[in-house]
């Protein structure tokens, strides 16, 4: 219920730890600094601890990511609960499954403001018509419950509004904080140090989960073809994550890579790796507007990315990086090795991604502005 000094409460529903410690972390800090009590919401998973130690209070539900109708029915069940005992002036609801399932029941429980951030649209992703059909039609529907309609890509805003959706879509964006990330001799000289990698070495790095709409066997493949160069891979894979086991294709590239291949796993330090290399990649199938890529840049390398939803916003073609077919190791080997071979283009790209994202996906604003809108949106509904 709204508090004592007249803010509003709120839950920050999405669907595994993950998401809430990567994604929304930030946004509830901001709401925190504004007066309303935030609270998080999804599955249980051992980096709820960050979120929980940051003096948030967390809440655990089954969600599952997956179409199956009893696991979804066990976690609207358990939301509809958590929602009718929190009494909660805003339900803000992330990713497709989860913020279906929030929406749904922020409105079987009569919450005054429900807002939605899409972060991509299931039904423009890889999969049967069907299942692209059912993802449609429930992003219709649970259109209809949502009050206040935020995407983070310009591109899902105009896919919202063009197929009813919501009348009123608004891309905000995405942003990382440009003093966290950021060029830093002192963190390469360490990280390199403490990696053995020579300052002379040119490192290709890819931050992201393992699976397979990542992109990893293209990537691998191309790296066959850019000899000069180190790959890091920073990430894992959740438990949670569908599709090909990465596991195969990283051995097979391990063997012929041989020390080339840098497995690096799940890291809390990506600023500083991200500081310690030369050039980023991300190959994806399909994506919303990606934070790693906004990192990258903001930590001034040049960026080598599918030409897909997202990457497309971010990346300008030939001045900030390269853009190339997604699915095509051959363009991505071409792409890369053109940026291994040329240090003073890497720079001169480096820096214009630098000043392109200090402009355009400053966590700052970005945070600043979707508070706005969640609080503008609640104030219009008391």
């Amino acid at each position: 219920m709204t508090g004592a000094d007249g803010r509003p409460k709120i839950l920050e529903i999405t669907n595994v730890d993950f998401a809430l410690r990567q994604f929304l972390l930030p946004l509830m800090r901001v709401l925190r600094d504004r007066g309303c009590d935030v609270v998080g919401v999804c599955a249980d998973g051992p980096l709820l601890a960050d979120v929980r130690a940051d003096g948030f209070r967390v809440e655990t539900v089954p969600m599952a990511r997956s179409f199956s109708p009893r696991a979804q029915w066990r976690a609207l069940r358990a939301l509809v609960r958590l929602i009718r005992r929190e009494r909660p002036d805003i339900v803000h609801a992330h990713m497709p499954i989860s913020g279906l399932l929030a929406r749904l029941a922020a409105r079987l429980c009569g919450v005054r403001c429900v807002v939605y951030t899409c972060h991509g649209f299931l039904f423009n992703q890889p999969g049967s018509r069907a299942r692209r059909w059912l993802a449609l039609v429930l992003e219709w529907a649970a259109g209809r419950a949502t009050d206040l309609y935020l995407t983070v890509s310009r591109d899902e805003a105009a896919d919202a509004r063009r197929l009813h959706i919501h009348p009123e879509a608004i891309a905000i964006g995405n942003g990382r904080d440009p003093a966290q990330f950021r060029p830093d001799r002192d963190a390469r000289s360490r990280v390199r140090a403490e990696l053995g990698v020579p300052e002379a070495q040119v490192v290709i790095i890819a931050v992201s989960r393992l699976v397979r709409h990542k992109g990893y066997p293209e990537l691998l493949a191309a790296m066959e073809s850019v000899p000069d160069a180190q790959l890091w891979i920073v990430g894992e894979r959740l438990a949670t994550d569908h599709g090909a086991d990465m596991g195969p294709v990283l051995a097979r590239a391990a063997e012929r890579l041989g020390p080339r291949l840098r497995l690096l796993g799940y890291r809390t330090d990506v600023a500083a790796l991200l500081a310690a290399a030369d050039i980023f990649t991300l190959p994806s199938l399909f994506e919303g507007l990606p934070m790693s890529i906004i990192e990258a840049m903001l930590t001034g390398l040049p960026v080598v990315a599918t030409d897909i939803r997202g990457p497309r916003e971010q990346i300008v073609d030939g001045q900030t990086g390269f853009l190339v077919p997604p699915e095509n190791a051959s363009a991505l080997a071409r792409a890369l090795a053109t940026l291994v071979m040329e240090s003073a283009l890497r720079a001169r790209m480096g820096t214009a991604a630098r000043e392109r994202a200090v402009e355009r996906f400053d966590e700052h604003q970005v945070l600043s502005r979707t508070a706005d809108l969640i609080l503008a949106s609640w104030e219009r509904r008391t």
